[in-house]
């Protein structure tokens, strides 16, 4: 007797950074191919287009991004290879924050965002809104799945409210912490957690503080009481230093990224990792 084996379609996936790929994995498990086209540490801002990028662009059945500005090369690299991907704006699924910050400047710096942070992923209460456009997508190109994938994304989320549960637990000894971050990566990280941005050491996005900014900077940390500065691999560190030695707030190194540190290597450990030393820093 002759039995035929039906091997399913393994969709193939575009996703523009680390923390994308990691929530379409989540929905799609092994119905999914996912490759990332950008690496986390470096940014996500590539000054040039890579052969890599347009390989993996031309293949995509489903391009996967975070969308707002934050990805300024990939209008050039979607021309230079006319891709059949299906389109997923994950920014289109979530609320921004910080959208009234004004942050557009004439040399256009591709890291200088004009719709706000687009760090959303950093609040962990939007993988349920991002895992349900991921949902409909993988849904669209491959229903046959729907089960699958229905599934896979209800033990994902089961798993992210009970980690969220304990993350807020954790830190709710210090809601409402006034802190400041090296550059505006944080607002979503620190509206879930209860924390209080009161300053970016950046003086305008992507700009380097004058000394007078920085001089009003140090007092008004001294006079709130800011214990805390959030900093990423990205922040300028010795500045960072300076001014937690003029006003004895301490330095906390979080991980923007899933890769960005070889610590935070997925989803999760990348909230284990930045609650982990987020306690460190504010603890006595």
């Amino acid at each position: 007797m002759l039995v035929t084996l039906v091997v399913a379609a393994t969709i193939h996936v575009a996703a523009t950074t680390t923390d994308v790929r990691e929530l379409v994995m989540a929905v799609g498990g092994d119905r999914v191919r996912v490759e990332t086209l950008t690496d986390p540490s470096q940014g996500h801002h590539p000054r040039e287009l890579l052969p890599r990028q347009l390989t993996v662009l031309a293949k995509a059945d489903l391009l996967a991004r975070v969308g707002f500005d934050n990805e300024p090369w990939l209008p050039q690299a979607l021309r230079s290879v006319r891709p059949r991907a299906r389109d997923l704006d994950l920014s289109k699924a979530i609320t921004p924050i910080t959208t009234e910050t004004a942050r557009l400047r004439a040399d256009s710096r591709p890291h200088i965002h004009a719709f706000g942070s687009p760090n959303y992923w950093l609040d962990p209460e939007n993988a349920h809104p991002l895992t349900a456009a991921i949902l409909d997508k993988l849904m669209a190109i491959s229903p046959d799945h729907r089960a699958a994938f229905e599934q896979n994304r209800s033990r994902f989320l089961a798993k992210v409210d009970t980690a969220m549960a304990r993350w807020l637990e954790q830190l709710r000894p210090y809601r409402g912490t006034r802190v400041v971050v090296g550059h505006d990566a944080w607002p979503y990280f620190a509206r879930r957690f209860g924390l209080t941005i009161t300053a970016t050491v950046e003086e305008k996005p992507g700009v380097p503080p004058s000394p007078k900014y920085l001089a009003t900077l140090i007092d008004r940390m001294r006079q709130t009481g800011v214990r805390v500065i959030i900093a990423d691999p990205e922040s300028p560190m010795v500045l960072l230093h300076r001014i937690s030695g003029a006003t004895g707030a301490r330095v906390a190194l979080l991980v923007p990224s899933v890769g960005a540190d070889p610590a935070a290597s997925d989803y999760f450990t990348l909230f284990e990792v930045n609650v982990a030393r987020l306690l460190k820093a504010l603890t006595p």
